[in-house]
């Protein structure tokens, strides 16, 4: 009866005691390795010519389990829809991906960023300013 609480000593002890095997990261000075797989913060993707690619479908809106996706889309002068309101709350979202894999012309990301802490509950809301990724330097 006694033989499996030292055996579990020993184990804990010998974990205890192990300096090469570091598990804990030290989380602001360094960053976890997350998975290829993980859906973090969404992003609005642009075409080779720095366009956002999104053409105000509402398919992603449609798809969203949570109903986090506000959307309203505008025709320009060429007749080509563009986004005029894209909104995302992101309290509501519960990053299943859905709105990744329903949009048409591949203009929504979810990234691997996992750092969505928020000051108040007015940032929650995420426009379409905050979700496009800046144009590149050339």
């Amino acid at each position: 009866m006694i033989t499996p609480l030292i055996k579990g000593l020993a184990i804990t002890l010998r974990h205890f005691l192990n300096p090469l095997k570091i598990v804990t990261v030290q989380y602001p000075d360094e960053k976890c390795q997350i998975s290829p797989r993980y859906r973090g913060l969404h992003e609005h993707l642009r075409d080779n010519n720095e366009v956002e690619k999104c053409v105000a479908c509402g398919l992603c809106a449609k798809a969203c389990p949570s109903d986090c996706i506000k959307i309203n889309g505008i025709e320009n002068e060429e007749g080509e829809r563009k986004a005029e309101v894209y909104e995302i709350d992101m309290l509501r979202c519960i990053f299943c991906g859905y709105c990744e894999e329903a949009c048409p012309v591949n203009a929504i990301h979810l990234s691997g960023a996992y750092e969505l802490a928020m000051e108040d509950e007015g940032e929650k809301i995420f426009t379409k300013d905050k979700l496009l990724i800046p144009i590149k330097n050339k």
